[in-house]
């Protein structure tokens, strides 16, 4: 039986609106090299309203901390700020976001108090990791006759597209990897 290690990344930022997006990316970048890519959606929206709430409810120094760890088993996120004060869920419609959207999109999720403010984090189950494909599968080749059957899969070569424009040929644009960041 093949166990992963434990991974860890933690970053500082300064938590605004504008923000929100790229730390996005950044979570979605460590969680697709950690080959949870079923989880980046559910995770970076989380953590985005985690940090929309120290955006609306910090005062002053809006500086926190986000820490992404994954077990081998569970995805757990977290934020922390240095506001002593408790968040309390106020809704529970997720569609309104906060915590009630944390809530849904996660399997567990608390707050714990520290020396210099608060923690604030949830956690995900994780089945196993795997990959999703970035790329689109073989082009089907229309049959020429629709009664003739379906249409099969054409089988290209990686590198067809390059190579014909390095020889000075035309050639369509080679495909693009699809695994564009989430924001």
């Amino acid at each position: 039986m093949h166990v992963q290690a434990a991974r860890r990344y933690i970053m500082e930022v300064q938590a605004s609106t504008e923000r929100i997006p790229q730390i996005r990316r950044i979570l979605a970048a460590h969680l697709r090299h950690w080959r949870l890519d079923p989880h980046i959606g559910p995770v970076c929206r989380a953590v985005g309203e985690l940090i929309a709430n120290v955006v609306r409810h910090v005062p002053g120094d809006k500086t926190c901390v986000v820490e992404l760890r994954w077990t081998g088993r569970h995805l757990i996120a977290s934020v922390a700020d240095g506001d002593r004060r408790m968040p309390r869920l106020t809704s529970s419609c997720p569609a309104r976001g906060g915590l009630a959207a944390v809530a849904v999109l996660s399997d567990s999720w608390g707050t714990c108090p520290t020396a210099g403010g608060k923690v604030i984090w949830f956690s995900r189950r994780v089945k196993r990791a795997e990959r999703v494909r970035l790329t689109a599968p073989a082009p089907l080749r229309p049959a020429p006759n629709a009664l003739e059957g379906p249409a099969v899969p054409v089988p290209v070569a990686p590198d067809a597209g390059r190579d014909a424009i390095r020889h000075g040929g035309s050639a369509e644009e080679p495909p693009r990897r699809l695994d564009t960041a989430i924001g």
